[in-house]
């Protein structure tokens, strides 16, 4: 922080708020914050699936409404432009950079904003051709009004290949590097490809659960506790 201490981010992360926004109240937040422990909270706001895309305006207000009570909270909070079928970000790239640049200009102040730019690249993507640059085109818009908010970006294969980005990061020093497990299909594998990428990026776990990566099965405890220890 900036105190020059360590300190860790823990929290959880909303399932689409497109659906779900009405259980992310004030006092559900307050509770989180007071006997969970929590100290960050993921806004998820979709792109497809009836997200932002079809209903901008109603996304932001909603989005917004969340960051806003976060911030009053005194949490942090990561703001989530969470493209899931649209495994490419580039599909919707100017309606991204016109979001984070408004979203930017009116948070630049709060330290506690956090920027998630791409949820979760997936289908026939790379990090060099569709990730990277989509993100610095994205970072571009974020850096006009927030010069060193933490901006996190996605990896290839629904934010697993880290070990991509630690070979060809990108120039700006407080960008860091999505990575996303479920325990009961990500194990050991994945953790190896995370301390290797870990030599030369910052990486942050932006969202993980205890089933296998579809939703199903679980809990996988075991698995779990070796990843909590991990992190």
């Amino acid at each position: 922080n900036k105190y020059n201490q360590n300190f860790r981010l823990k929290g959880l992360s909303s399932h689409g708020v497109q659906w779900y926004s009405d259980i992310i109240t004030y006092d559900n937040l307050k509770h989180l914050r007071d006997s969970w422990g929590i100290n960050v909270f993921r806004v998820a706001m979709y792109t497809n699936e009836n997200g932002y895309i079809s209903q901008p305006d109603k996304m932001k207000k909603t989005a917004y409404n969340i960051i806003d009570m976060c911030i009053d909270l005194d949490l942090y909070v990561v703001i989530d432009w969470h493209i899931l079928s649209d495994g490419d970000p580039n599909i919707y790239l100017e309606q991204s950079k016109n979001f984070f640049s408004e979203t930017s200009a009116k948070y630049k102040d709060y330290p506690n904003v956090i920027y998630e730019i791409c949820n979760e690249p997936n289908g026939n993507v790379t990090w060099e051709n569709n990730i990277k640059p989509y993100a610095e085109e994205v970072i571009k818009e974020i850096r006009e009004n927030s010069k060193k908010s933490i901006i996190i970006v996605g990896t290839p294969t629904w934010s697993q290949e880290v070990d991509k980005p630690a070979k060809n990061k990108i120039n700006d020093e407080q960008v860091m590097y999505a990575l996303h497990f479920y325990s009961g299909t990500h194990t050991e594998w994945l953790r190896e490809r995370v301390k290797e990428a870990l030599k030369d990026i910052p990486i942050f776990v932006s969202e993980w659960g205890v089933s296998d990566a579809s939703g199903n099965g679980g809990v996988y405890k075991e698995e779990t506790i070796k990843w909590i220890n991990f992190m």
